[in-house]
């Protein structure tokens, strides 16, 4: 879910400059579930994701004077995640647990033929499931990007990776995905004919390589 950076930082300016505990409950409803998740990307549990992000969140408030420079309060936190993520599976690295979390759907609505709004739930269903199978790093990357509303720089200042990097790996997922989907809109010929269809497609994978 992609999250208003605007009103973040404005939440993080009332958190930093006058202590706003409401301004910090509002921030953490609004990221808490979402770095959650990054989390699991790298840790596979969520137990451990969950204590992870927690901490972040502690550490901030009880830092908040001290990050008062930080411009991008969303952008700090899953940097935060990543790092803190990475540290624990230094750790811990003997011990693996893989999530059972479902990966959130796009909240996308094609048509109002209902016949066709099943066709393109089933489609976006395997389009999560082709994300899931994607390599690690490129599946974070990818969903960095189409599922947070990241531009490929910031996830590069996230990822601790070149700029160049994430946009190959996001040309390496699109080009994939669409390989997975695209044997899936032939057999269904009848529900997607038109050109415009397969363009509203390819609109929904490429639209993550925008930059």
């Amino acid at each position: 879910m992609k999250t208003d950076k605007t009103y973040l930082n404005t939440l993080w300016q009332r958190i930093s400059t006058e202590s706003d505990q409401r301004a910090f409950e509002e921030l953490f409803h609004h990221c808490y579930q979402r770095l959650v998740r990054f989390a699991v990307e790298y840790v596979q549990s969520h137990e451990s994701a969950e204590e992870i992000v927690s901490d972040i969140f502690l550490k901030l408030w009880a830092g908040r004077e001290t990050y008062r420079d930080v411009q991008n309060i969303e952008k700090y936190l899953f940097t935060a995640v990543r790092n803190q993520s990475l540290n624990h599976l230094r750790k811990f690295s003997a011990f693996r647990v893989v999530s059972t979390d479902n990966p959130e759907q796009l909240n996308i609505v094609y048509t109002h033929d209902p016949y066709k709004a099943s066709e393109w739930k089933e489609l976006l269903s395997r389009l999560d499931n082709a994300v899931e199978m994607l390599p690690p790093k490129r599946r974070r990357i990818f969903r960095l990007v189409r599922e947070e509303g990241f531009k490929p720089r910031e996830v590069a200042e996230i990822m601790n990776i070149s700029p160049r990097t994430v946009e190959t790996q996001l040309f390496k997922a699109v080009k994939t995905l669409h390989a997975v989907l695209q044997p899936y809109l032939s057999a269904r010929q009848k529900t997607f004919p038109t050109a415009a269809d397969t363009a509203a497609l390819l609109s929904l994978l490429l639209a993550a390589s925008a930059i």
